[in-house]
């Protein structure tokens, strides 16, 4: 089924929560959202509608005035305490009439599918999009170590269908704003699975110069990523996260984005090339 361009009229235009407007989904659902005339009102912690999930005050404002949410979770569901929250915030929601809740979850973790479950219990009018690795962690999280030839993470032979935050996005606006997802959990890839030594050569070939991928340990990375400003427990669990997640458990393709958009998900090497030609990696562009 081909995707329906949304033309809502004024009684149907419903106000949408954000939460993580500033990341790599969120940024792209509020574009989509007011791209196609609904409001979208942008919450994050330094957003102008501040959302903080360690902080229970901002969720009530956040809500107010709204009617669907699209729902992230930082750091990550997999993190203690992450499903009691996202119990919380949907009882919370719901008793403030808004029902139509979008989650965006991860695969293979434990703590996430127990957030899952936890929305589905609620009676809200839920949809969970269950996300492989993003391709876009390689131009938004990674740039600055590909642009210099070699990018380091704490896998090894592991592969990842790797999913297209853009192909995300779209099936959270549609889910948004389309009945026909509600109760839906789409598990979503992209249509391939790569090695992070294939992606290392489809970057080198979106580049045109040598990119190399680099297997380090889970405790060389999560002292990378507290030297990039992460709190150290932090670090600590992102690193021990993603040593989970990745060991090879996920090592599938789904037909998540065709079940939900009618059309295949777009692929890492159409990513590749789009982001190259941004100038994302080129040496001399300054850090974002």
């Amino acid at each position: 089924m081909k995707t329906n361009t949304h033309t809502p009229s004024t009684q149907s235009r419903k106000t949408v929560l954000v939460i993580g407007a500033n990341g790599k989904t969120g940024r792209r659902v509020v574009q989509r959202l007011r791209d196609a005339n609904y409001p979208a009102k942008a919450a994050s912690r330094s957003s102008e509608t501040t959302f903080d999930w360690s902080d229970q005050s901002t969720w009530a404002p956040a809500l107010q005035g709204t009617q669907a949410a699209y729902v992230t979770y930082y750091p990550d569901l997999a993190f203690p305490g992450a499903a009691d929250k996202i119990e919380a915030f949907t009882k919370l929601a719901i008793s403030l009439n808004v029902k139509r809740l979008v989650l965006l979850s991860g695969r293979g973790e434990e703590g996430a599918r127990d957030a899952e479950i936890r929305l589905e219990e609620s009676g809200a009018q839920w949809t969970i999009l269950r996300c492989a690795f993003f391709n876009q962690n390689f131009s938004e999280a990674l740039s600055e170590a590909i642009k210099h030839g070699v990018f380091a993470m704490p896998v090894k032979n592991a592969a990842e269908p790797f999913v297209d935050a853009d192909d995300i996005a779209e099936i959270a606006f549609e889910a948004l704003t389309a009945d026909r997802h509600i109760g839906q959990l789409y598990e979503l890839t992209g249509p391939k699975l790569l090695t992070l030594e294939q992606v290392a050569q489809e970057l080198s070939d979106a580049i045109g110069r040598e990119v190399s991928f680099q297997a380090i340990s889970q405790s060389e990375y999560a002292s990378e990523l507290n030297q990039h400003g992460f709190p150290i427990e932090e670090a600590n669990a992102i690193a021990e996260l993603f040593v989970e997640v990745l060991d090879g458990r996920n090592a599938y393709v789904t037909n998540g984005v065709q079940r939900a958009l009618g059309r295949a998900p777009r692929d890492f090497a159409t990513y590749a090339r789009k982001a190259a030609a941004t100038g994302v990696w080129n040496l001399e562009t300054a850090m974002s």
